[in-house]
């Protein structure tokens, strides 16, 4: 039954009201994420670690990885991976289950405004549909560029804009409404996939964030819409010295 101190943030995503939020979806999280995308959730994380082209022995930061499916997958390349989330039922959730454990990946809390890591500890950077929750989006941009090496690579999954104008209208119109519905038969807090289907309608296209992620210590960003433009990933840079960057 959904818990009756569900929690719900709002579009100005404070930190305590998005921690709180999460707080309350930890234990179905990754139920819900496969029920709502039909299964798709695993071809997007798939995209992801393929995008970011890493090798053996290279290190990964995987920012807002919730319970570390995401980070898990990444750990796949042979690349060492490293998750960071601000909930730390997420957290919690996710170093119980056989995935994380068998990958022995290491799961850490961390804001993604202050991350606790050095400059230029990782060779790379990548969030999955957590950017849209950050309060900040160009600082928290600013802050993974300086957590990776001059040259590192930058992946962004996002939810962004259909390409096509009937999925856009059926998407917008349909799908996002459905799931609200869907949440209130599988969620613990059913009022979150609320904030989670404004969140969508109210984030960048693919064209602004390129630009934001431009502006923020990244450059030469590039993005591949998935699944019709319902997610969209962005790929970009850190320059290699300061006279590279715009």
């Amino acid at each position: 039954m959904p818990d009756q101190h569900a929690t719900r943030a709002t579009l100005e995503k404070k930190p305590q009201e998005v921690q709180a939020m999460f707080e309350g979806v930890a234990k179905r999280y990754d139920l819900m994420n496969t029920l709502q995308s039909g299964g798709l959730d695993r071809v997007w994380r798939r995209a992801t670690r393929n995008a970011l082209e890493l090798q053996p022995g290279q290190r990964v930061l995987d920012l807002a990885c919730g319970t570390g499916v995401s980070t898990v997958e990444l750990a796949r390349s042979g690349a060492y991976a490293v998750g960071s989330d601000l909930t730390f039922g997420m957290l919690a959730a996710g170093k119980h289950t056989s995935a994380v454990q068998r990958a022995n990946v290491p799961l850490l809390a961390g804001d993604a405004l202050h991350l606790p890591f050095a400059d230029e500890a990782f060779d790379a950077a990548t969030i999955s549909f957590g950017l849209r929750n950050v309060v900040r989006t160009g600082d928290a941009l600013a802050e993974m560029a300086r957590v990776v090496r001059p040259g590192g690579t930058l992946v962004v999954c996002e939810f962004s804009r259909p390409s096509w104008a009937p999925l856009r209208v059926a998407y917008y119109n349909a799908a996002l409404k459905l799931i609200p519905q869907l949440a209130r038969r599988a969620s613990s807090n059913p009022e979150a996939y609320e904030y989670l289907a404004d969140s969508i309608k109210a984030w960048h296209d693919q064209q602004a964030l390129a630009e934001l992620i431009n502006d923020s210590g990244w450059t030469a960003a590039q993005w591949r819409n998935l699944t019709g433009g319902i997610v969209a990933l962005h790929r970009a840079k850190k320059p290699k010295s300061t006279a590279s960057a715009r």
